[in-house]
């Protein structure tokens, strides 16, 4: 049985695993493609590419962009998109470095709370232009203020905590947009995750169908089976391809695994046709 996993993360953003380290964990999981979906870069996908040759595992070239809609994140995977596309790197570029402006003020918050942190040990231990806010959880883990990430978010790093500080982001028009000018599928991940304000879920993905959006995330591995159906039932409704994937991180998400989330997770292979038929088109 053919299995995918089209939202894996690695060390060139905020996993803890190098690409041919995540073709190794896909290899053992069973899983028959799949795509690196770093976040706001792209150059994980030659080494995984590389790797997954070995095994005969297809390796999809991808990314996750955050965006912003009103005061929430909503984050957009891109699929078979053109990661040598000049316009999608250089916007891509100015994503971390808007990240690069933020974390230093998340260090002088959690400075001032009396942690000795600085942003050089986070930039030292992420080895990555994208920095994010997993690698300063990382860093507080190592120096035993906190025993996990997710105790790093809830106490001090996420939305409302005392280390908090928004992050200048795109719209999901323009982030859709950019993939969709790299010849990529852009699709709604998570929408667990969304927190719509104004209107709906169904109002929401329809809009942004009407903006550019080709497919949802139905399979994910925080989504209970409930969920599952609901999100497959508004994929259909509204006419938008079906993908999945697990987000593994590595150390930050600890109990969620490659090609099976936290162990129910199962995205069907046969899933792949339609959405490279689609991306085919572009």
């Amino acid at each position: 049985m053919s299995r995918l996993d089209l939202h894996l993360h690695t060390t060139h953003s905020d996993g803890s695993f190098t690409p041919t380290e995540v073709i190794d964990l896909a290899h053992k999981a069973g899983v028959t493609a799949l795509a690196i979906t770093d976040h706001d870069i792209t150059t994980g996908i030659l080494d995984a590419t590389l790797a997954g040759q070995e095994y005969g595992i297809d390796v999809i070239p991808g990314v996750e962009i955050s965006s912003i809609i009103g005061t929430s994140e909503l984050h957009i995977l891109g699929y078979f998109l053109d990661y040598h596309d000049a316009r999608l790197r250089e916007r891509l570029a100015r994503l971390r470095d808007s990240r690069h402006r933020r974390n230093p003020k998340i260090i002088e918050r959690l400075q001032a709370a009396g942690i000795d942190i600085t942003y050089e040990e986070v930039r030292a231990l992420a080895g990555t232009d994208s920095v994010g806010r997993p690698h300063i959880a990382r860093v507080l883990m190592e120096k035993r203020v906190v025993a996990s990430a997710k105790e790093a978010f809830d106490l001090w790093l996420a939305d409302g905590r005392p280390a908090y500080v928004p992050r200048e982001l795109p719209t999901p028009s323009d982030a859709m947009q950019w993939i969709r000018e790299a010849k990529g599928l852009p699709v709604l991940a998570h929408p667990t995750w969304v927190k719509p304000t104004d209107s709906t879920l169904t109002d929401l993905v329809r809009q942004l169908k009407a903006d550019g959006l080709d497919g949802v995330e139905v399979h994910y591995s925080t989504h209970t089976p409930r969920q599952t159906r609901e999100y497959l039932a508004l994929a259909k409704q509204l006419d938008l391809l079906v993908t999945g994937g697990s987000d593994f991180h590595g150390l930050t998400k600890p109990d969620i695994d490659v090609g099976v989330g936290k162990g129910t997770l199962h995205v069907p292979g046969s899933l792949l046709d339609k959405l490279r038929e689609t991306a085919a088109r572009r």
